[in-house]
């Protein structure tokens, strides 16, 4: 428990994402990377907006700075969704990251919003992992299961965006 603790006290490693890097990988490469890691099954960049797989990214990275008991990961509603975005947010906070979470963007389950957010998320993951191991079914615990292709609530929109073509 000791180690575990003294890992998140050490600060993060603060990344900075522009768009016009070359080396932003596809949203195919994001969903590998989040599904392979976390063991997940999404489709969409947009099921990022519930906030829990980032927590859960937070606690492989700085093991203990997220109590995931904490983070609903099968909900489909915005107000559990803002507060998963707030965990995260405090997570930041602990381990010093300098990057503000946009709650209000986020959790409105839009592509671009969420893809921009996920690829500075990448870079960040990238420069912060160690390579320990981590077994993320076991660390959600009993009964925090993902809810996956049901996150997103339905848009408006008659036309698809870039990120459903």
């Amino acid at each position: 428990v000791g180690h575990a603790r003294r890992l998140w006290r050490m600060a993060a490693v603060n990344v900075v994402y522009t768009s016009s890097s070359s080396d932003n990988l596809s949203r195919h490469d994001i969903l590998s990377w989040i599904n392979g890691a976390l063991q997940l099954n999404y489709t969409k960049i947009e099921e990022m907006c519930s906030g829990a797989a980032y927590c859960q990214f937070m606690d492989m990275l700085f093991p203990g700075c997220v109590v995931l008991k904490r983070v609903k990961f099968n909900t489909m509603l915005e107000h559990e969704y803002i507060q998963n975005c707030k965990i995260l947010q405090a997570s930041f906070k602990k381990t010093g990251v300098d990057k503000v979470v946009p709650i209000e963007k986020l959790v409105k389950g839009r592509f671009q919003d969420n893809f921009e957010f996920v690829q500075w998320f990448k870079k960040f993951f990238d420069a912060n992992y160690s390579g320990d191991e981590y077994d993320p079914v076991a660390a959600r615990g009993p009964g925090n299961t993902v809810a996956t292709g049901k996150a997103v609530k339905p848009t408006r929109r008659a036309v698809p965006s870039y990120g459903e073509l």
